[in-house]
């Protein structure tokens, strides 16, 4: 008999404070900064949270004031944070991010190196806990913060895979993480081909696999083992090869204004993987995390686009 399941999804991966400038230019002339949450992880976990599906997500934390703020963040989301450890010897990563109302790249200044995510390793697998989620959503952002999280994410996959679960992966790549570009291939590369689904951006995609067409990326990644590769190819929408459904394109969805594009891929992310899990087609998952992907480019925050359940059946998707 298969184990029962407690969770649809469970995420591994550090959060950290993001603190946004209150106005637009070099972060040095900021003079007050607004508090989000931030990392990729996360953001998917509470975009799958806000759209209806149980979601557990374990990590590091200390115990200082940005710790407290991002646990009670979660918590507030609904989301099960039994597997976060709250370590007082050790410090919360944070962020600060520029302001931008043009769609251009934000400055930003990452303070995470030592932090209490970066010391994850497998002894955190919570092997029967992870079970307990019929899902595992993985991203290459985890696996690049430390040696020690790059051996924990290889291992929440193999769990995952060894018990007949579905995984899904976002190359989401953080070049200055990794010791070297080969590094980086390799690992992700490796990462992916653990995955039922994988999710490259365009760009991702022509420097993990030297393709330079979707059509390409995505034959890559299916010759390694995925069920599913999803493309996202910015407003033009997305390619996706897949066992059960071929392939195709979706549309974007046409946006007035794009004020920060941080965070759309982990809306697609949370678009395709909900739809999936709650038995909807591949061009219908893909059309959610494109929808998704708009609505998160017209907001400042990271996660501040994420739709509700409601809100996503008031567009009838």
């Amino acid at each position: 008999m298969p184990e029962p399941t407690a969770f649809d999804v469970a995420l591994f991966g550090e959060a950290m404070l993001l603190l946004v400038a209150d106005r637009p230019g070099p972060l040095e002339n900021a003079e007050a900064f607004h508090k989000r949450t931030a990392g990729a992880e996360t953001n998917v976990a509470i975009g799958l949270s806000r759209l209806g599906l149980k979601v557990g997500w374990a990590s590091r934390l200390g115990t200082d004031s940005m710790g407290r703020a991002l646990l009670a963040a979660m918590r507030a989301e609904g989301i099960d944070c039994s597997h976060v450890i709250c370590d007082a010897t050790q410090r919360t990563g944070f962020q600060f991010k520029g302001r931008v109302t043009d769609g251009s790249d934000p400055p930003i200044e990452y303070h995470r190196k030592g932090s209490a995510a970066s010391h994850m390793g497998p002894a955190d697998v919570d092997e029967a806990w992870l079970r307990s989620a019929r899902h595992l959503h993985a991203t290459g952002v985890f696996a690049a913060i430390s040696d020690t999280s790059l051996q924990a994410a290889l291992k929440t996959m193999d769990v995952m895979r060894a018990a007949g679960r579905t995984i899904s992966f976002d190359t989401n790549l953080r070049p200055t993480l990794w010791s070297s570009s080969e590094t980086m291939r390799h690992w992700i590369n490796e990462l992916a081909s653990r995955a039922d689904w994988v999710l490259p951006g365009i760009e991702e995609g022509l420097l993990l696999t030297g393709e330079s067409t979707p059509e390409g990326i995505a034959h890559f990644y299916r010759e390694r083992g995925a069920k599913l590769v999803v493309v996202k190819l910015g407003a033009d929408g997305a390619y996706y090869d897949s066992d059960v459904a071929g392939t195709g394109r979706v549309e974007g969805f046409p946006v007035k204004e794009v004020i920060d594009t941080v965070g759309a891929g982990d809306g697609f992310a949370a678009g395709v993987v909900s739809a999936l899990l709650q038995g909807r087609s591949v061009p219908e998952a893909v059309r959610r995390g494109a929808w998704i992907g708009a609505r998160a480019v017209q907001v400042l925050g990271d996660t501040e686009g994420l739709p509700t359940r409601a809100q996503l059946e008031e567009a009838g998707l």
